[in-house]
């Protein structure tokens, strides 16, 4: 599969983006979900995760609990990035999602996350942007070091709602460092 950086974009979240999120976290390989730190027996149900993405997208911005970009291979969705742990003005933090196993470990993340970060910054008014995987993870941890994240330390935790007791990595980036 031959790909280039023109081939990628990404925008907000639409309606019709929300079975496409639903189907990836419902039809994903326990094995892939287990190594992304997730504990299987967390995981909402079809009509909850239709009622919490449907819910957060109507929103008002500065009551999101989350807000997602959808990334794009030559107009398709084919992942997202999404916030939670909002502090409008101050901080969030960031979770990357490729939702198709043929495209992932293609260093394609890299370029979505330059494109989704500016987003997230200026939506929010956010000072810092954190995003803490799963430690034994390795895509994202070198996604997000290749993208420009400075690496702040290894700690344990449940970072999310899905999660199980894990090793993660925590990540930031301050507004300074990022280009509009």
């Amino acid at each position: 599969m031959d790909i280039n950086a023109n081939d990628l974009s990404v925008r907000e979240i639409q309606n019709e983006d929300i079975s496409h999120i639903i189907n990836y976290w419902l039809s994903a390989d326990d094995q892939y979900l287990v190594a992304m730190g997730v504990d299987l027996d967390k995981l909402p149900s079809e009509q909850e995760w239709k009622i919490f993405l449907t819910k957060q997208l109507a929103l008002p911005i500065q009551e999101k609990q989350s807000y997602c970009i959808i990334w794009l291979l030559d107009g398709k969705a084919i992942g997202h990035s999404n916030i939670n742990k909002i502090i409008y003005g101050k901080e969030a933090y960031m979770h990357l999602h490729i939702w198709e196993d043929a495209i992932r470990k293609k260093g394609l993340g890299v370029s979505w996350i330059k494109m989704t970060v500016p987003i997230f910054f200026n939506k929010y008014k956010l000072k810092d942007l954190f995003c803490e995987p799963y430690a034994l993870n390795p895509a994202p941890n070198k996604s997000l070091e290749r993208a420009g994240f400075k690496y702040v330390k290894s700690y344990i935790s449940i970072p999310g709602a899905l999660n199980f007791e894990q090793e993660v990595n925590l990540w930031t980036m301050s507004k300074k460092d990022v280009s509009d």
